[in-house]
């Protein structure tokens, strides 16, 4: 048995950690990551539900009928947010050979923009849109080929690990020279609001903890289209992006192609001159009000309560789960800070089981597509909530950034670089305890 070591909280912490129970639910169905907090009134709900309508409106190509909605494109990935979110969930990565669904494949070339993130490539831009509307050809085709690998554990069972590779087709507008690429699947969007509201402060706080392992972390620094200056990131899978409006608002542009204040230039480059062309849906698409009820419903959906708690084999689970030291980056309690809109976001009490800072995660699971300060290793970590309700609303979705896991050992097993130590305990247990962390993980 390995000795249990406190890692940033004490185990009887831990076991006694509770989020606030107006920023939780014990909805355990599948809808489970789409509840309100409760204690909403009733204009707050109606703004939550304008919101999740939003979320889940198909948007249309303009001109059309109903000028709220229309403006998609010209160039495109899906139709809505939900088609890449399902039920708010994990998006799909694809089978053997098949098209990207609810997947994306990030571009950039080497160096950095005038801003400090990723340099777009000239001709594609930053993602590959493989849509476009009538008279604008998509970009092209990303197929995903899986290559896997046998790893033993050491009991002698074996782990199939699976890494994707993209093959691109029909490139409509040249070849796709010194490209860098990241394939994403579709993140939760549950409890955002919450980890909006961790301050800046405490990220950094985190980062310079003396931490075991040889694990440290790092607070990304990102620029804010609002403020004009950079700031601590905390969205995106490299924790790009400083705050949920700005988030929220370059993923309507870069996968619906629909522009906000925040973005409010189209997804055109100058080699795409049919997409410059095109008619949009009024400038910007989204106005300010749907932006902002966008912004309200995210960032006031509930996070799923833990269960199973009391559980002999979820108690020992949780005690393995920081022994072997998962808990130095994946924290279980965090304390939010003053938000400065949403009072029912400040002062919180929650277990995320995140820092929300950047970690070299080894070469296995490297991308080589630095962003800001995150290396092409660094990602940042996700948090765990409500991970076990994933299958019961997302069948087959997989985990890590690519959805290449399709079960918690594989996800952990593909952990190195800052994770290597944390791995190797996990790979050195009996079966009995690895079950008992499979076991505590689906009881968040």
């Amino acid at each position: 048995m390995i000795a249990l070591r406190a890692v940033g909280l004490s185990i009887s912490l831990l076991v006694s950690v509770l989020a606030s129970a107006d920023v939780t639910h014990t909805v355990a169905n599948r809808e489970a990551y789409a509840q309100p907090f409760t204690g909403l009134d009733d204009g707050q709900l109606e703004r939550f539900f304008r919101g999740r309508g939003l979320f889940r409106q198909a948007w249309v190509v303009a001109p059309s009928r109903d000028e709220t909605v229309d403006g998609l494109g010209p160039l495109y990935n899906r139709v809505s947010c939900i088609a890449c979110h399902p039920k708010n969930g994990r998006g799909q990565a694809p089978g053997q050979g098949e098209a990207l669904r609810s997947m994306l494949l990030r571009l950039s070339v080497p160096g950095q923009d005038a801003q400090g993130g990723p340099k777009p490539h000239p001709v594609y831009g930053d993602q590959l849109n493989e849509l476009g509307v009538p008279g604008v050809p998509g970009e092209g085709r990303a197929h995903v080929h899986w290559q896997e690998h046998a790893v033993r554990l050491g009991d002698g069972a074996t782990v199939m690990l699976r890494k994707p590779s993209i093959e691109l087709r029909e490139l409509a507008y040249g070849p796709l020279d010194e490209v860098l690429t990241s394939a994403r699947v579709g993140s939760p969007v549950f409890g955002l609001g919450l980890l909006e509201a961790i301050d800046a402060s405490t990220l950094q706080a985190m980062a310079a903890e003396p931490k075991p392992d040889g694990v440290t972390g790092r607070v990304n620094t990102v620029w804010s289209v609002e403020r004009q200056g950079t700031e601590a990131g905390r969205f995106g899978l490299k924790a790009n992006q400083p705050d949920l409006r700005q988030q929220i608002a370059h993923a309507m542009l870069g996968d619906l192609g629909i522009t906000s204040t925040l973005a409010p230039e189209q997804n055109c480059t100058p080699a795409q001159q049919a997409c410059a062309r095109a008619p949009h849906g009024g400038e910007p698409e989204l106005d300010a009000l749907q932006l902002g009820d966008l912004y309200f419903y995210l960032a006031h959906l509930a996070a799923p309560a833990r269960r199973q708690r009391a559980e002999p084999v979820v108690i020992k689970g949780e005690q393995l789960f920081s022994a072997i030291g998962c808990t130095a980056c994946h924290r279980p309690e965090l304390v939010t800070g003053k938000h400065p809109l949403y009072p029912a976001l400040s002062q919180q009490r929650i277990a995320p089981y995140t820092d929300l800072l950047l970690h070299d995660m080894g070469a296995g699971l490297a991308d080589g597509r630095e962003d800001f300060l995150a290396s092409g290793r660094q990602w940042r970590t996700p948090a765990l909530w409500g991970l076990g309700l994933s299958e019961r609303i997302n069948p087959g979705s997989g985990f890590l950034h690519d959805g290449r896991a399709r079960s918690l050992q594989e996800a952990i097993v593909w952990h190195g670089g800052e994770a290597q130590i944390a791995r190797q305990r996990y790979v050195g247990l009996g079966v009995q305890e690895r079950e008992a962390i499979r076991v505590f993980l689906e009881s968040l």
